[in-house]
């Protein structure tokens, strides 16, 4: 029940959100009309198509991100077609294209003899709710979170409309408000064409806002209401938190154990069920695996440490198939964009991964097998009893003996010759033995030692400079940035990123802009070209382009490791930053 009314309060606090700040104007364009036939349903369009859309998110379909981008589009139209027929209503006379003409029908005044439509309202709501459902503070992550992780389930849609539910009393007020103020001013200044005009500007100055993204830059900046201290405070007073964990499962990435204990799993093999879909192989079950050897490999493809331990992986697999050994490959994502099924199958073929692959996107594995650890290997016997178990990088030889010992176990008679030969490269190439700089995470969330002015603004556009100073492993920002729970976007051209570090390799998880448009960006060291030093995404002059949501390699020294200043300018807006990682 606390939870219910927290996300109630979280959805009436939206409509100050600045993010809510341009699609009002769309709500307050129908607040002539009786509230019954117009506002409500298009108060009804939004809240079910928030609703439904912050449904799907939770499943973490690696459609969602797409649907979510031709949404906006489309309802951009829309909603811009409806602002010019409130302009000019001669123009959808005009006009002949079914769409226009959609709009004609959704600006249609009310006075003019025809009763309002409440389907035209509707269509109206759910279009301005595909721009409404971004608009997403702490309280709403709180719920999508826990709904990623459990997976869908009644709860997590009772607390989803609890929200809806909230957002959509909070604007019916100011719709009410807005009607009364809107008939008010027909009455005194006789001022319906300056008004529907005023509304048909506020629409397209809307949409403008909305499709150049500066509905999260230059409004939150210039907005007095900022809603993510209060939604904070509210979950604090009415959810206070509990025994301290780790906020994401990788956060001990780096851990490597062989001995029985915490997180060593069940004794049996659980069920491969949780998997939404499977690459290279149909789903298989336990029934299909009984009497062979099975090493799971819990991975993700922007994980260095997994990337560095795939080579192994690869060579097991190839060279034991055909002694009775399946290796399975359980991709759990760290980030977002890692629930792209596409994203994935792209990764898998780069990395020339053959072996099957369960897409665990709702950590149904994950937790099946109690693992807490990217890369983490089960080995399991021809009887399904989980016999061995290895967290991080290394003591790749131990693992493949123990392969070979249950291989023999199962076939006596088997033969084996000695151990696989690695020589990997890239990214995929060992660790140097001197490094002293750790994981460092972008996005506010699990970020550590960043020394800009100010600290890091959560959830905001903000204005950073380079400090003047660097110790090791501090780092900082410069140019207009916001700063996510687990990204920070560069909302303008140009940005940096500055890091003093010692180690080899510098590795950095990059995404292009939001629409896909590749992002370029110039690596310096010392404020030099790498030269000799660069990595195998950038090049002698420290030019790279991000084309791709994964993990770039933009320094491999070849000098003396020291500690250096690394830093990367992006020259083009809408690059996403995650976490910097060091071989």
């Amino acid at each position: 029940m606390v939870l219910l009314v927290l996300a109630f309060l979280g959805g009436i606090l939206t409509i100050i959100s600045p993010c809510i700040l341009p699609v009002l104007p769309f709500v307050f364009a129908k607040a002539d009309q009786p509230f019954r036939k117009s506002g409500l349903p298009l108060l009804a369009g939004m809240a079910l198509t928030f609703a439904g859309f912050a449904a799907i998110a939770t499943v973490g379909g690696a459609w969602v991100v797409r649907a979510n981008q031709y949404g906006r589009v489309a309802a951009l139209v829309v909603l811009a077609i409806f602002g010019l027929t409130l302009l000019w209503p001669a123009l959808a006379d005009r006009l002949s294209r079914p769409f226009v003409q959609l709009g004609s029908r959704l600006s249609q005044p009310s006075d003019s003899g025809a009763s309002p439509s409440p389907l035209r309202s509707l269509l109206l709501g759910i279009a301005t709710g595909l721009l409404w459902a971004p608009c997403a503070g702490p309280i709403l992550g709180l719920i999508l979170t826990g709904a990623a992780l459990e997976g869908a389930s009644s709860r997590s849609a009772l607390l989803l409309l609890a929200y809806a539910a909230g957002a959509a009393t909070s604007l019916a007020v100011a719709l009410l408000a807005g009607g009364r103020v809107f008939a008010a001013l027909k009455r005194s200044l006789g001022a319906e064409v300056w008004i529907r005009s005023t509304l048909g500007v506020l629409v397209l100055a809307g949409v403008v806002v909305i499709a150049f993204g500066l509905d999260r830059g230059l409004l939150t900046q210039i907005s007095l209401a900022s809603t993510s201290g209060v939604e904070q405070s509210l979950i604090d007073r009415l959810h206070p938190p509990v025994e301290s964990k780790p906020k994401n499962p990788g956060a001990m990435m780096m851990m490597s154990a062989t001995a029985p204990g915490a997180g060593a799993g069940p004794q049996m093999m659980p069920d491969l069920s949780g998997a939404i879909a499977w690459i290279n192989s149909p789903p298989l079950t336990g029934e299909q695996l009984k009497g062979h050897v099975v090493l799971v490999d819990f991975w993700t493809y922007s994980c260095i440490n997994c990337l560095r331990s795939i080579p192994y992986v690869r060579a097991w697999a190839e060279k034991y198939k055909d002694s009775g050994l399946i290796v399975i490959g359980v991709h759990t994502p760290e980030f977002a964009f890692e629930k792209d099924a596409d994203n994935v199958r792209r990764a898998v073929s780069e990395l020339k991964i053959t072996y099957p692959v369960a897409l665990d996107n709702d950590y149904k594995i994950w937790k099946a097998f109690s693992n807490s650890y990217w890369p983490a290997d089960y080995l399991v016997d021809a009887t399904g009893r989980i016999r061995f178990h290895h967290f991080g990088e290394g003591k790749y030889d131990e693992t493949e003996q123990q392969i070979q010992q249950l291989l023999k176990e199962n076939n006596p008679q088997l033969s084996v010759n000695g151990l696989v030969k690695v020589a990997a490269t890239g990214a995929e190439a060992p660790p140097d033995s001197d490094v002293e700089s750790p994981e460092t995470y972008v996005g506010y969330e699990r970020a550590d030692s960043f020394l800009s002015a100010g600290g890091l603004q959560h959830d905001v556009a903000n204005v950073y400079s380079i400090p003047k100073h660097l110790e090791l492993n501090q780092w900082g920002l410069s140019g207009n940035w916001t700063d996510h729970a687990q990204v920070a976007s560069l909302d303008s051209a140009r940005g940096t990123i500055v890091f003093r570090f010692h180690a080899r390799d510098v590795h950095l998880v990059l995404g292009p802009a939001a629409n896909g448009k590749p992002v370029r960006f110039r690596v310096r060291i010392d404020g030099a070209a790498p030269g000799a030093n660069h990595g195998v995404d950038s090049d002698a002059q420290g030019d790279g382009k991000i084309t791709d949501q994964r993990l770039y390699q933009l320094i491999r020294q070849k000098d003396a490791i020291e500690d250096r200043t690394f830093e990367i300018e992006f020259l083009d807006p809408g690059a996403q930053a995650y976490a910097f990682t060091f071989g």
